[in-house]
């Protein structure tokens, strides 16, 4: 029996329980957002165990009946503001890779298709953005703001996205270069515009999407750092993972809980979106399938 007849897409990818745990992982965090302020027991930004919360004794609050995690340092629901953050985290996360893919259509698509002096151009000034640590960029970015927010974190995270994107779609427009439908379309006397648009770029963006799931991860991890830092939304009546770990910090060492979950779940994430990235990689390179 021929190889292509015997072998699933993706070398075996359904069959492998790895590549079905970033699935998994990622459906799960995305019905959390989607879903959160029906399913969350409480209002985030209500603090029903105020009364429990003592700054000498008990500053924060254990796990009771009703309070299955308990409280932060506020008396607030620890698991309702876990399950709201879910959606800020992934409107963060998807906002920032959409916002860094659609900026660095424009150089990837420029140098892959002109190529020559164009293309040097373009891939200096990519190499320099490359060269800054992504998170130390989002920093420089983020941090002049006059007024943090939840938009300057977007913005951060997206313009450290945009090389990396320009990047690969100028890899991948340059293979098209040389297809031979593109060969074909030139010979015919198709316009250069329509050929770049119509016939390089539509057969460039398989390899970009797939990136975006991995960078995708990587956004979380960064936009959780820029909250961390203080440089995120300060209201605190809409939570997200890194504020909380931030907020956290200072009880850590008598009282863990509050730090270890929204890490926990920033791990869990991160993880399944690259899980996922990897799986598609895997199912769509022909080289990876053995």
């Amino acid at each position: 029996m021929g190889w292509g007849s015997s072998r699933p897409l993706g070398g075996g990818c359904g069959r492998n329980p790895i590549f079905l745990t970033g699935p998994a992982i990622t459906v799960v965090f995305v019905l959390l957002a989607l879903l959160s302020p029906r399913i969350a027991p409480h209002d985030a930004a209500d603090n029903p165990l105020i009364d429990k919360v003592s700054r000498q004794n008990n500053p924060i609050p254990g796990p009771e009946p009703g309070f299955p995690l308990g409280g932060d340092d506020s008396g607030r629901d620890l698991l309702s503001r876990l399950l709201v953050g879910s959606q800020q985290t992934l409107l963060v996360g998807v906002f920032a890779t959409l916002f860094g893919l659609a900026g660095g259509l424009t150089p990837g698509t420029t140098a892959g298709a002109f190529g020559g002096w164009v293309d040097s151009v373009v891939m200096r000034i990519v190499d320099v953005m490359l060269s800054i640590p992504s998170l130390l960029l989002a920093v420089s970015i983020s941090a002049p703001a006059a007024r943090p927010s939840q938009w300057t974190v977007i913005i951060a995270v997206a313009v450290v996205r945009v090389p990396i994107f320009a990047r690969l779609l100028r890899g991948s427009m340059l293979a098209q270069r040389g297809k031979d439908h593109v060969l074909a379309a030139r010979a015919l006397g198709v316009k250069r515009s329509a050929i770049i648009l119509r016939h390089m770029l539509p057969n460039s963006l398989g390899p970009v999407i797939v990136r975006a799931t991995l960078v995708l991860a990587t956004a979380i991890i960064d936009a959780a750092a820029l909250s961390f830092l203080g440089l995120g939304n300060p209201d605190d009546s809409k939570p997200e993972w890194g504020q909380m770990l931030g907020q956290a910090q200072q009880y850590i060492y008598d009282n863990p809980h509050p730090a270890f979950y929204p890490a926990a779940c920033i791990i869990v994430v991160a993880l399944g979106f690259t899980l996922m990235g990897e799986s598609l990689r895997e199912a769509l390179d022909p080289k990876s399938r053995r």
